[in-house]
C-alpha cells in the first residue's frame, strides 16, 4: 500500500486533501439546497462571475478572495437589477452576465494585464498549489455551512418545497434566502483556488445533482 500512502507524506499532498474533505462538507450541505431551491446555474454563473476579479487582483494589489467576492456580490446586484420588474427572466439575465464576465475577464487577461499561463489558474485551480490560507477559508467555510443547515435547515426546506405556504406558517424566508445566497457567494470564493472559475458545479452542484438522481429524501 506503499504507492497509495507515499504521496500524502509531503506537505501539499495534505493540504490537497484535508481542503478537499473540509470543501466536501460546505459543499455536499449546500448543494443539496441548490439543487432543491434550483439554483443550480446561478451557482455555476456566480463561480465563473468572479473570473475578471481574479484576473485584476494581483495587479491592483487586492488579495484574490477579497476580488473574488467582490466580483460575485457585482453579478448578483446586477442580475438583480435586470430581474428586477419581471421584464427579463432570471435565467436569461444570468446567460447574459455569464456570457459578459467570461468576455471581460478574456479581455483583461489577454490584451490589459497579460495574465498569460496564469490564466489557467484562474479558470481551473489548482489543488497541489494550495497554501494554509486556502485550507484555513475552507475550514471557516464548512463550519458556517454546518452552523448555518442546523439553523436555517428547516426555512430552506420549506421555501423549497412549497414558498407560498412557508410564507402563511410564518416562516421568514426572505432573511432565509439573502442568507444562503451570501453563504454561497463565500463558498464559492473557498473553492476557487482548488478547482478555479468554470468548474465550481462539480463541487456545489454535480455531487448533490447526482444524489438526487438516487435519492428523493433530503436528509439522505
Amino acid at each position: 500500500m506503499s504507492w497509495l500512502t507515499d504521496p500524502f507524506a509531503l506537505p501539499f499532498m495534505q493540504r490537497a486533501l484535508l481542503a478537499v474533505l473540509l470543501l466536501a462538507v460546505a459543499a455536499g450541505l449546500l448543494g443539496t439546497w441548490i439543487v432543491l431551491r434550483r439554483l443550480a446555474f446561478f451557482a455555476h454563473a456566480v463561480g465563473t462571475a468572479t473570473f475578471p476579479g481574479l484576473v485584476v487582483a494581483g495587479p491592483w494589489g487586492l488579495a484574490p478572495p477579497i476580488a473574488a467576492l467582490g466580483a460575485g456580490l457585482g453579478f448578483a446586484g446586477l442580475l438583480s437589477r435586470m430581474t428586477r420588474g419581471g421584464r427579463t427572466s432570471a435565467d436569461a439575465a444570468t446567460g447574459l452576465l455569464l456570457t459578459g464576465a467570461l468576455a471581460l475577464g478574456a479581455i483583461l487577461a489577454s490584451d490589459v494585464y497579460s495574465a498569460g499561463a496564469g490564466v489557467d489558474r484562474l479558470l481551473f485551480g489548482t489543488l497541489l498549489g494550495l497554501g494554509d490560507g486556502d485550507v484555513a477559508l475552507a475550514a471557516g467555510v464548512a463550519a458556517a455551512a454546518l452552523a448555518a443547515s442546523a439553523a436555517l435547515g428547516r426555512t430552506w426546506l420549506a421555501t423549497g418545497f412549497d414558498p407560498g405556504g412557508a410564507h402563511a406558517l410564518g416562516v421568514r424566508a426572505a432573511r432565509g434566502d439573502w442568507m444562503l445566497l451570501a453563504l454561497l457567494a463565500v463558498t464559492v470564493v473557498a473553492v476557487l483556488p482548488a478547482v478555479g472559475a468554470l468548474l465550481v458545479s462539480t463541487l456545489l452542484v454535480v455531487p448533490a445533482a447526482t444524489a438526487r438522481l438516487l435519492t428523493g429524501s433530503v436528509r439522505a
